[in-house]
């Protein structure tokens, strides 16, 4: 299909936008993304980087669909901007797993498409813990197979959480310097706070952004996504659940 050149300068204006502030006020382009031809183009430009453009109620934004994607934030930007110094990258993986927890924590476990309004900064810790329990149960040459099978050192990590300080958890005031599994949580909340995902209550309270959500809705459930990596982290909670009767 052929789109007049004012339509094409249009959408591209709209994606040049996105592409150097990550999103933009829908307020502020109400008039180019109701525009169904220049949504559309706008789509194709953001497909060329692997990226998608998705909305909530306020604002537009671009999303990174694939590592290899230009605007996909790289391991040493992560460790330089919200990771201790002589982080690792096994680090930065503890951080993925515990944002799955984080996510699982507000979809009963990815068994529910409607979120609950909070979660607490100790409901996080207790879900984890029992992540890293429940990995750590599982048979070990299924866990060696399961490595290769979503290229994850699901032992590292294991051995990784388990080895933090969790003495300091009793400590009153905990923040991202303390070195245990709660302060590791909240270095997590700050990247997430960072990416506009995550919303802090105060008192240890938090709740999903509607950018979050949408991410969550669209993408956060498709295998091709998630690789189906939260499937195995919670097949033995789900198959422990008595069938739901007709």
């Amino acid at each position: 299909m052929e789109y007049p050149e004012k339509t094409v300068m249009l959408a591209f204006d709209l994606y040049s936008q996105l592409a150097a502030r990550g999103s933009v006020s829908k307020a502020d382009c109400a008039d180019l993304y109701s525009d169904e031809d220049i949504r559309s183009l706008a789509q194709l430009f953001a497909g060329r980087v692997q990226c998608t453009i998705i909305d909530d109620a306020d604002a537009i934004y671009l999303i990174p669909l694939a590592i290899d994607s230009p605007f996909h934030m790289s391991n040493e930007r992560i460790k330089k901007e919200f990771l201790p110094a002589k982080a690792l990258n096994m680090d930065i993986y503890l951080m993925y797993l515990a944002i799955i927890v984080f996510v699982g924590c507000f979809y009963d476990s990815y068994t529910s498409f409607e979120p609950h309004d909070f979660v607490s900064l100790q409901g996080w810790l207790e879900k984890m813990n029992q992540r890293i329990d429940a990995l750590g149960a599982r048979n070990e040459d299924e866990l060696r197979q399961a490595e290769k099978d979503y290229n994850v050192n699901w032992t590292a990590l294991i051995r990784k959480w388990t080895d933090l300080d969790d003495v300091k958890e009793t400590v009153r005031k905990q923040d991202a310097r303390t070195t245990s599994r709660a302060g590791f949580l909240i270095m997590t909340k700050h990247f997430l706070e960072a990416q506009g995902l995550l919303h802090d209550e105060g008192a240890g309270e938090y709740r999903l952004t509607e950018k979050a959500k949408t991410i969550f809705t669209n993408y956060y459930l498709e295998e091709r996504y998630n690789h189906g990596i939260t499937d195995f982290l919670y097949a033995l909670d789900h198959a422990a659940q008595p069938a739901k009767e007709e």
